[in-house]
C-alpha cells in the first residue's frame, strides 16, 4: 500500500480503504522498522485508533476534508497538544497546552498526527545526528548521515511510515534530508506558513517545511498549511491571486546554474555526473540554461554561520547561561560562537546582506529559477565524526543562502549514484513563486522515474494538472516599490509578472516621495520642464490585472505613462493634490532606488 496522498485519497473516495485500516498499517510498519531514533514521542496506539475510528465514521465528510485520514509526523520543535516538545534537548522539555497553528490546520483538514520526530538539537545542523535520542537510520544506507536537522521527519516519510511530515528550514533542513532519502522537500516562502508554536533556530528567517513523496502531495499540504497568522510577527499575507496549486510546467523557461568553476562536489564525481544529467533533463523539458556568478550567493551563505549565529544563541540563551552542559557538544560549540559578535558587527552584516540582495536580484530578470545540487556530496557517519563542523558546512553550500535572501525552494530527487545512494536537485526562485517552481520540479521528478522514497513503490500516474494558459499579457511600467529588489516586487512576481526591460519616461514628470508603511514614489505629469524617471517594464497576465489593481492604494493608480521616444505604457501614476502637496520632490535623483540609497548615507 502506497501512503502517497493521492493514492490514499482515491481509495477513501472509492470506499476501498478506511482510516482505521491505514492507521493500523502505519503502526505495523513502525513496529517492523524497529528504529526508535526516528521518534522522540508518539501518540499511543489506542489514541490513534480512536482518532481513526472517528474519521471512519465521517465518510460523508471526505470531500470537505482535503487531508482526510492522512497520517503525518511533526518535527519535535513544533508543538502538538498532548505530546511534549523537546527540540531534542530533554532539559528543555515542556508540554504545550495547544498545538502549533500549522498542526491545527492540518488536523482540521482531516490529517492524523502519528508522533514527534527526532532532529539535530535545537534544529542546529544539516546532518541529523546531534541528538541525545539517537540517530535515525538513513533509509538507503545506515552508514550514511540521514540529513538534518529534520532527520526523523524525512526518514519517517521515506520509510513509508507516514504520508508527509513537517520539518523546519533555516539553513537547508527541509532540503538536505530530502536529498539523502529520495524525497520531495518543499521550503516555502518565508511567512507563508505560520511559525506560531515552533521553537525557532533563527526566528527572523525560519520557516516550516514539508517532506512528501511527490510534488503534488507537497503542494496539497502547503495549500492547507499556508495562510496569514496575526499571532506570528513574521507571518506574511500572500499576494492577491496566490494559490498553492499544481499546474503544468511552461513549454519554455530559462534557468540559471552556477558557473562550472563555482560548482562544488567535494570530490564526489558521481554527484557531478548526476547534476549534469539533471541539467540535461531540465533542458529536455524546454529549459534554456544560463550560467551565473555564484560567489555572491556563497558570501550570503557564509553570513548565516557568521554574525547570524547570534540569533541561534538568542533562541537557547537562557539554557546556555544556566545549564550549558545539557546541550549536545557540537550544538553548544555553535551557539557559544553567537556570544562573540557585537551589535555593530551584526548591523554591518545586515548592511552587507542587503547589498548582496541587490547584487543577486538581477538574476531574476533573465532566469525563472536557479537550479543547484541540493548537496554537493553526502557523508558517512565516520566522515562526520572526523570533521563535524566542516562536513556540515559543506552540506550547506547550496542551501544556506536561501532564507537570508527570502527565496522559495523545492528539492526533488535527481537519481541514484552507482552505489545506490540518492541525490537531489533544488529549484530556487523569488518569494511567492512556490507553485511555479513546483510545476517544473514535478516534471523533473517524473522524468527521473525514481521510486517513492525508500519504499520501492513507483510514482503515481501523472497527475491531472491545468495547462499553462496562453492568455494575453499586459505591460506595466513600474518606478518604485515594485522595481526589482524592492519590497513589493514579490507581489508582482506572485501574480505571474515577468521582467521585460528597463525604461525611461519622457521629460515631463515630477517624482515625489509618498510617506507610509512602505515609502513609495508618485509620478506626476507636469508637462514641459519635467524630469526623466528611470523604471522597468513588466508583463502581467491579463487575468491577474484585477487582483493587482486591488493592491494599489491612493494616491497611486494605473494610467498611461508617457515614455521616451514618443512611446507610452500602462503604468503607475499619481494625481497631484492635497495628499501629495507636502511630499518631498525627489525628481533630481531620476531613479527611486538612487533616492533610497541617499537616505541610508
Amino acid at each position: 500500500m502506497s501512503f502517497d496522498i493521492a493514492h490514499l485519497r482515491a481509495a477513501y473516495l472509492s470506499g476501498s480503504l478506511t482510516p482505521v485500516q491505514v492507521i493500523a498499517e502505519a503502526l505495523r510498519r513502525i513496529a517492523a522498522i524497529d528504529d526508535p531514533a526516528i521518534w522522540i514521542s508518539r501518540a499511543t496506539d489506542d489514541v490513534l485508533m480512536v482518532e481513526a475510528e472517528a474519521l471512519t465514521a465521517r465518510l460523508g465528510d471526505i470531500a470537505a476534508l482535503p487531508l482526510y485520514g492522512i497520517p503525518f509526523a511533526v518535527k519535535d520543535n513544533i508543538d502538538v497538544a498532548g505530546l511534549p516538545t523537546t527540540a531534542a534537548c530533554p532539559a528543555f522539555e515542556y508540554h504545550p497546552p495547544t498545538s502549533a497553528a500549522v498542526v491545527d490546520k492540518l488536523v482540521a483538514a482531516g490529517a492524523i498526527v502519528i508522533g514527534k520526530t527526532n532532529l539535530d538539537q535545537f534544529a542546529t545542523g544539516l546532518v541529523g545526528v546531534r541528538s541525545p535520542y539517537g540517530i535515525p537510520r538513513n533509509t538507503f544506507d545506515p552508514a550514511m548521515v540521514p540529513g538534518g536537522s529534520s532527520s526523523g521527519s524525512a526518514v519517517s516519510v521515506a520509510a513509508g511510515l507516514v504520508s508527509f511530515a513537517l520539518g523546519t528550514d533555516t539553513a537547508g533542513s527541509g532540503r538536505v534530508p530530502a536529498a539523502f532519502n529520495n524525497l520531495v522537500g518543499l521550503k516555502p516562502t518565508r511567512g507563508l506558513i505560520s511559525n506560531t508554536g515552533m521553537v525557532p533556530a533563527c526566528r527572523s528567517i525560519d520557516c516550516v517545511s514539508i517532506f512528501a513523496l511527490t510534488v503534488p502531495d507537497a503542494l496539497s499540504v502547503l495549500d492547507v498549511a499556508g495562510g496569514f497568522d496575526a499571532a506570528d510577527a513574521y507571518s506574511v499575507a500572500a499576494p492577491a491571486g496566490f494559490k498553492a496549486a499544481l499546474r503544468a510546467a511552461p513549454a519554455a523557461f530559462t534557468f540559471a546554474v552556477p558557473h562550472q568553476a563555482e560548482l562544488k562536489f567535494f570530490g564526489d564525481e558521481d554527484a557531478r555526473t548526476l547534476f549534469a544529467e539533471a541539467v540535461a533533463r531540465a533542458e529536455a523539458l524546454g529549459g534554456t540554461k544560463i550560467e551565473i556568478d555564484f560567489l555572491p550567493w556563497v558570501e550570503t551563505a557564509n553570513l548565516l554561520y557568521g554574525p547570524w549565529t547570534a540569533e541561534r544563541t538568542a533562541a537557547v540563551g537562557p539554557l546556555l547561561a544556566v545549564e550549558p552542559n545539557v546541550l549536545h557538544p557540537v550544538t553548544r560549540k555553535i551557539v557559544e560562537v553567537g556570544l562573540a559578535p557585537t551589535a555593530v558587527e551584526i548591523f554591518q552584516a545586515q548592511y552587507r546582506l542587503q547589498e548582496l540582495r541587490q547584487t543577486i536580484a538581477p538574476v531574476w530578470q533573465s532566469a525563472d529559477f536557479l537550479l543547484v545540487p541540493t548537496t554537493g556530496s553526502a557523508f558517512s557517519l565516520a566522515d562526520l565524526e572526523a570533521e563535524p563542523v566542516a562536513r556540515n558546512t559543506d552540506l550547506g553550500y547550496y542551501t544556506n543562502f536561501t532564507n537570508l535572501l527570502d527565496l522559495a525552494a523545492i528539492a526533488v530527487p535527481s537519481g541514484f549514484k552507482p552505489n545506490g545512494f540518492p541525490a537531489g536537485v533544488t529549484l530556487i526562485g523569488p518569494a511567492w513563486h512556490d507553485a511555479k517552481l513546483a510545476a517544473v520540479a514535478y516534471s523533473m521528478h517524473k522524468a527521473t522515474g525514481a521510486p517513492l522514497g525508500a519504499t520501492g513503490l513507483p510514482q503515481p500516474d501523472a497527475a491531472v494538472v491545468p495547462a499553462v494558459s496562453s492568455q494575453p499579457e499586459i505591460e506595466i511600467a513600474v518606478f518604485g516599490a515594485h522595481l526589482t529588489g524592492q519590497p513589493l516586487n514579490p507581489q508582482l512576481r506572485g501574480l505571474g509578472g515577468r521582467f521585460q526591460r528597463a525604461c525611461h519616461t519622457a521629460a515631463c514628470y515630477k517624482m515625489v516621495a509618498i510617506p507610509g508603511r512602505i515609502l513609495r514614489p508618485g509620478l506626476i505629469d507636469i508637462g514641459d520642464g519635467g524630469a526623466v524617471i528611470e523604471g522597468e517594464i513588466w508583463s502581467l497576465p491579463s487575468a491577474a490585472l484585477g487582483a493587482f489593481l486591488a493592491t494599489i492604494t491612493s494616491p497611486l493608480g494605473l494610467g498611461t505613462v508617457r515614455l521616451a521616444e514618443g512611446q507610452s505604457s500602462l503604468g503607475f501614476i499619481c494625481e497631484g493634490g492635497v495628499s501629495t502637496a507636502a511630499a518631498p520632490d525627489v525628481s533630481g535623483f531620476g531613479y527611486w532606488p538612487r533616492y533610497l540609497r541617499s537616505l541610508a548615507q
